[in-house]
């Protein structure tokens, strides 16, 4: 059965009844105190979706028909955002917290000197900039109700009904549902866990729809992504993306990432309905994991759609259009219930949003302007005052968005007009930032700024908007007003050429940005300013609670009035209550506390907002002057406060130092830590080595028995062999390793050092004949006494002179050997003329396992030797109190120069006694 216009209506209204069955069970469930769900990390996450509307849901798909991969744009935006939680939400929304925000407004008046200027400005901004954006959604409704009537057969009731009158009846009923969905309590602060479950749960249906359709084209009307593309480039569609990156997808990239955070229904729903801060972590991938799965498939979508639908169709209707064409009726009817979730939740949070701040900082601040009887209207009064106004708030503004659509009438495509939207509450961005991160910022900077930013956005991108309709507005884009052309608005001070979403915000910034900062740097701040500057910068530092500008005088009272007018009886008497303010009796006439004067500041901000509390509070609260009593009492507190302050730097400044020697004490243990590895993994390499060629060797031995004997013994010479280096290997590591860890030492004594020479060169000369190597000693000088044992000093020397030995490739192989005192030191050199040490290994040539190789040019590659002899010898010396150095020598090989302290000369009491004992 085709799928009937009637039958979506119904389907429509069943839908928006569930909803509203939803927030209300949730709703009942939340103050029963089993809506711990409601407030999950999951349920936040979704929530945030909101930000997916009909423009992601219809326009994402129109937009990669039309222009390629713009619409990727539109989702990394965000995702930058999120993934970078850390540096600018998580700011948010301890800012949020901390001074009671209800909305954007409230947040940047807050910032700014809780000026209610600010506050209205933001309100008209968000109001109008927000305009288009409902008109979209009441675009794609009426459009995808008129894609199921042309489908159904036979004359409908909404087949008589031409667009306005349709979407001027979705704008009713949008309003009617909004004013029962969202405004049952008055405490714009306090979280709404029925609104928030109810776009979590069309988050949940608009994604599923929108996959539906996806794995449909994908998999059931055609053979996957690659017959889509190939089948629309046969239908001569290009479907690579031949200008990728420009200056528009740049642009539109950045607004994405900044409408995630200026939107109104975005901050409502990140910042104000956030119950815990570390919700954003679980936000932070979810959301980009959300944005990912929703754009899989809209680009085989479009290239389905524009293969297969007839020329003309609309792109923004394809994920509707698609499932009709092909009489899958049900999936259609999925795809329409999930535009209409992705329009009605944009609807209800922004209406909602929107609505608190037209209350709280127009309606309100002009009721208190028009009385100064605090008296006239009690608790209910107040509250009927601000239900009241935010009710006829959201009828406006949906009517005013329905006056968008009739008025602009067919502007172009549901991109073109959401990008509108994002351009205009982009010129929040300047004084938001300034608000997190600049503290010089003043309210006048911002108020200029952003003024200036938004007159520059409505000339240059909203009044065009509407050329398509009204001959004036067109003849004003296309010559300028009264033919000054330096100020069309597509082209102004004959900026031309560029693309009109570029040009507006270029403009629009470049001047909001300049503004912002020249006239905050020429003007002063207010003292409130510099408190909420420093609570907003500081955020982290210490808990964002206000602080008393001037001492407050007010009777208790007339303060506990003001309270239960704005918060009702029970809750401004649990406030007095718990603070110990008395009312009456003796206590009465004492002075409140300024602090609990800004507390209660703060929770009636809650409910109308920072600048109409700050507006409230003034007229029952005075200033006073100070006595000398207190003057004093002051004085003495700051003395004590700056001693505290100074002990607490010298302490600071200990732990400062602790810290940095625990810093260097680490960095040590990890480089003894990286070293025992590398030793453990060069000694398993070097004994791995020798054990290999012994295995090797045996497993032939005992395979082929029919070996000729030359080649039997000598491969049992080679397991010989190999069994003394591995024998030798470990003798050198476990000498190496009982000298590094004082197990073998000795007590220092003095010893004739030239004997020990002497000893060293007798020992090579048998390595140095078969070699045909000629080792020349220095002339025997007089006996040379040095702190040390003689085995050991011989092995050093030993070490050094069988290096030079084994080395040495010169056709004429020499090793000399030079001894002499040198001030109190005798230094002994031993060189040769091989081929020296390569320049790499200069720097590591004592460290263990370093297999040396031959210098550039010379015969070689690697040298023989385990590694560790030049490594024992260096630790050796050490306990000697002497050292080893590599240095240029006399001949072209390497040169090692050990240099040991001389011993001192014995007492002559001491000579006496040994010659009488001798």
């Amino acid at each position: 059965m085709m799928l009937s216009a009637d039958f979506v209506v119904l389907a429509s209204v069943s839908y928006v009844g569930l909803l509203f069955l939803l927030a209300w069970g949730s709703d009942v469930w939340a103050r029963q105190g089993r809506g711990a769900f409601l407030r999950s990390p999951l349920v936040y996450t979704l929530s945030i979706s909101v930000y997916c509307t009909s423009w992601t849901f219809y326009g994402a798909v129109g937009t990669a028909a039309r222009n390629g991969l713009e619409f990727m744009a539109i989702y990394m935006g965000p995702t930058l955002v999120f993934v970078g939680w850390w540096f600018v939400l998580r700011k948010l929304l301890r800012i949020g917290h901390g001074q009671r925000i209800t909305s954007i407004a409230d947040f940047l008046s807050s910032r700014y000197g809780k000026s209610s200027r600010i506050a209205v400005l933001v309100t008209v901004m968000a109001t109008v900039t927000i305009t288009p954006y409902i008109a979209l959604q009441l675009k794609a409704i009426t459009a995808s109700l008129q894609v199921i009537t042309q489908q159904t057969a036979g004359p409908t009731r909404l087949s008589a009904l031409d667009d306005a009158t349709l979407a001027l009846i979705v704008a009713a009923g949008m309003a009617v549902f909004t004013i029962l969905f969202g405004t049952r309590n008055v405490d714009a602060r306090e979280q709404h866990p029925g609104v928030v479950a109810a776009i979590a749960f069309e988050a949940v249906i608009k994604l599923l729809a929108l996959v539906a359709v996806g794995l449909w084209v994908i998999s059931g009307v055609s053979e996957g992504p690659s017959d889509i593309f190939a089948r629309a480039t046969a239908a001569g569609y290009e479907v690579h993306e031949t200008a990728p990156f420009g200056n528009r997808w740049i642009t539109v990239l950045f607004l994405s990432a900044a409408a995630v955070i200026c939107l109104p229904r975005q901050f409502q729903i990140t910042v104000v309905e956030n119950s815990h801060e570390d919700h954003l972590r679980t936000a932070a991938w979810a959301f980009p994991l959300y944005m990912l799965i929703i754009s899989l498939f809209t680009l085989p979508i479009a290239y389905q759609g524009l293969a297969t639908l007839p020329a003309g169709a609309n792109p923004d209707m394809f994920v509707l259009t698609l499932p009709l064409a092909a009489g899958q009726d049900g999936l259609a009817l999925l795809a329409f219930i999930g535009g209409f979730s992705s329009a009605t939740s944009m609807i209800i949070v922004a209406s909602i949003a929107l609505s608190i701040m037209v209350s709280n900082h127009i309606v309100l601040p002009l009721a208190l302007r028009l009385t100064d009887d605090l008296s006239e209207a009690g608790t209910r009064g107040f509250a009927r005052l601000l239900l009241m106004s935010r009710r006829v708030s959201i009828a406006l503004i949906l009517f005013s968005g329905f006056i968008y659509f009739w008025l602009t009438g067919e502007s172009g495509a549901l991109a073109t007009i959401g990008l509108i939207s994002f351009a205009g509450v982009v010129q929040f961005l300047p004084a938001l930032l300034a608000a997190l991160y600049w503290r010089r910022a003043t309210m006048a900077g911002a108020l200029w700024g952003m003024a200036a930013g938004f007159a520059l956005w409505a000339w240059t991108l909203f009044m065009p908007s509407f050329a398509g309709s009204h001959p004036r507005i067109a003849d004003w884009v296309a010559q300028g007003p009264w033919g000054i052309g330096l100020l069309r608005p597509e082209a102004l001070f004959g900026m031309s050429g560029v693309d009109p979403l570029v040009h507006a915000i270029f403009w629009s910034l470049l001047v909001n940005t300049g503004l912002l900062m020249l006239v905050s740097l020429v003007t002063r701040q207010s003292a409130t300013e510099q408190d909420q500057a420093e609570a907003f910068a500081d955020c982290f530092a210490a808990p964002a609670t206000g602080t008393a500008v001037v001492r407050a005088r007010v009777a208790a009272e007339d303060l506990f009035f003001l309270a239960e007018r704005v918060l009702g009886w029970s809750r401004a008497q649990a406030m007095f209550s718990q603070a110990g303010i008395a009312r009456a009796g003796a206590r009465a006439a004492d002075a409140v506390p300024p602090a609990f004067v800004s507390r209660l500041e703060r929770e009636m901000a809650g409910l109308i907002g920072a600048a109409s509390a700050h507006i409230l509070l003034s007229k029952i609260v005075e200033g006073d002057g100070l006595s000398l009593e207190e003057a004093i009492q002051i004085a003495g507190e700051t003395l004590q406060v700056i001693s505290h302050s100074n002990e607490l730097e010298r302490k600071s400044a200990e732990l400062h130092l602790t810290a940095r020697k625990l810093q260097e004490a680490n960095a040590k243990l990890h480089t003894l830590h990286r070293q025992k590895d590398d030793f453990l993994s060069q000694v398993s390499h070097e004994v791995r080595t020798p054990m290999t060629s012994i295995r090797s060797i045996s497993e032939i031995l005992m395979r082929e028995t029919d070996l000729p004997e030359g080649q039997r013994e000598r491969f049992v010479e080679l397991i010989h062999q190999e069994s003394l280096r591995l024998t030798r290997l470990l003798d050198e590591i476990l000498d190496l390793s009982a000298l590094e860890h004082g197990e073998r030492d000795w007590l220092n004594r003095p010893i004739d050092g030239g004997a020990a020479l002497a000893r060293a060169c007798d020992v090579c000369e048998a390595l140095a004949r078969p070699r045909n190597i000629h080792i020349h000693r220095a002339a025997k000088g007089p006996q040379v006494m040095v702190p040390g044992d003689p085995d050991r000093l011989a092995q050093v020397f030993i070490n050094i002179i069988a290096n030079a030995i084994s080395h040495n490739r010169a056709p004429d192989p020499v090793v000399l050997v030079t001894a002499e005192t040198k001030g109190d030191s005798w230094v002994v050199e031993i060189s040769d003329n091989g081929s020296g040490i390569a320049p790499e290994f200069r720097e590591a040539v004592f460290e263990k396992f370093l297999r040396l190789t031959a210098a550039p040019g010379t015969a070689g590659g690697s040298l023989p030797g385990l590694g560790l002899g030049l490594s024992i010898s260096s630790t050796i010396l050490q306990k000697l109190g002497g050292q080893i150095d590599l240095v240029d020598g006399p001949l072209s090989g390497a040169c090692f120069r050990i240099t040991l302290p001389l011993a001192p000369e014995p007492e002559p009491q001491e000579a006496a006694l040994s010659v009488a004992a001798s």
